[in-house]
């Protein structure tokens, strides 16, 4: 649970007005055991931040830190006692009040992570994983989702419970739920992958294919689409609900939900929105399609030498392909024992 942003907003603000001397200034907060945590300011420039400290581990010079729209993560010092911290800080173009509510989020999941024994090799996880999923939320931007992006979402999380329900583990099922984070197919599973297309229409599927990356396998083999066609009624689950029967599915499971909540961050899914999803879902039919020879689509094997990038639409109805249900679809994967 995140803490409260007056935590942070006042210790800032009892740090202002500093000189001109670069540097910083910290005072603690409340820690989360094993961490230190401090707030700070930058001089000259004022920057909020955040301080985690970790005792006994470090991270190699050479890994990169996380840096999104309106902050970034840096390697400091403050005690010249040679541990490791790591400072959440506030880029000069960033909203306060938004950077406030990611501190607070991202610490608070500190604290369930501690709440849970976690050691500070898991803690180190956690912090770069939130982190992470806010990187990804602000990449898309900070208003509610589309209506296109609603729905996507919806079709996601029911294949999600899809693979949950065939017998995954729940935290290995959430871990390879890729596509908020950016990733070329949705699921990552086994050695292969699921890409999700979801749709309110009634007659034809058109899906729409980002690149020509996108339903290539000669990395992740096989690879399957899984269509899955939604209904607008008055007597479905509007997305907040479905999000809330996701949780409940999660429930008990430290690491899947941890998970869940990084990757609805990340996919832009977050509390101060929920009452803009008023529209109610059901689900009319899911169908799995696996990507084989007799598959139209368009690779970077299969183009003209010369080009490069495209996206293309395929109306799904139309394919002609071998269908498998969930569970045959996760043994090919290697997801499950056959």
């Amino acid at each position: 649970m995140a803490r409260q942003n007056d935590e942070f907003l006042m210790a800032w603000s009892s740090l202002s007005g500093l000189g001109e001397e670069a540097g910083w200034q910290a005072i603690p907060i409340a820690p989360a055991l094993p961490l230190e945590l401090q707030a700070g300011r930058r001089s000259p420039d004022n920057a909020e931040a955040v301080f985690v400290g970790f005792p006994s581990i470090h991270l190699p010079a050479a890994d990169k830190m996380p840096e999104g729209q309106g902050f970034a993560v840096e390697r400091v010092d403050p005690q010249g006692d040679n541990k490791m911290w790591l400072a959440l800080t506030r880029k000069l173009a960033g909203s306060e009040e938004l950077f406030a509510s990611m501190a607070s989020d991202v610490v608070g999941a500190l604290d369930d992570a501690v709440a849970t024994q976690a050691n500070e090799q898991k803690l180190l996880r956690v912090f770069l994983g939130r982190v992470g999923a806010w990187q990804e939320f602000m990449r898309k931007g900070f208003q509610a989702l589309s209506a296109e992006a609603e729905i996507g979402l919806v079709g996601e999380i029911s294949v999600l419970r899809l693979i949950i329900d065939a017998g995954v583990p729940a935290p290995l099922a959430v871990e390879s739920w890729r596509g908020p984070l950016d990733a070329l197919q949705d699921f990552e599973l086994g050695t292969g992958a699921l890409e999700v297309k979801s749709t309110l229409s009634a007659i034809g599927f058109l899906a729409q294919i980002g690149s020509l990356e996108q339903l290539e396998d000669s990395v992740r083999q096989p690879l399957f689409v899984v269509s899955v066609r939604l209904k607008q009624t008055t007597t479905g689950k509007t997305l907040p609900e479905i999000v809330d029967d996701m949780q409940c599915i999660v429930k008990g499971d430290a690491e899947a939900e941890r998970l869940l909540s990084d990757r609805l961050l990340a996919a832009g899914f977050i509390e101060q929105h929920v009452d803009r999803y008023v529209r109610r879902f059901t689900e009319a039919g899911t169908r799995i399609t696996e990507v084989d020879k007799n598959f139209p689509r368009l690779t970077l094997g299969s183009v003209p030498l010369g080009i490069t990038k495209a996206s293309y639409e395929i109306d799904l109805d139309k394919v002609v392909g071998t269908i498998v249900e969930i569970d045959e679809a996760l043994k090919k994967l290697g997801a499950m024992k056959i």
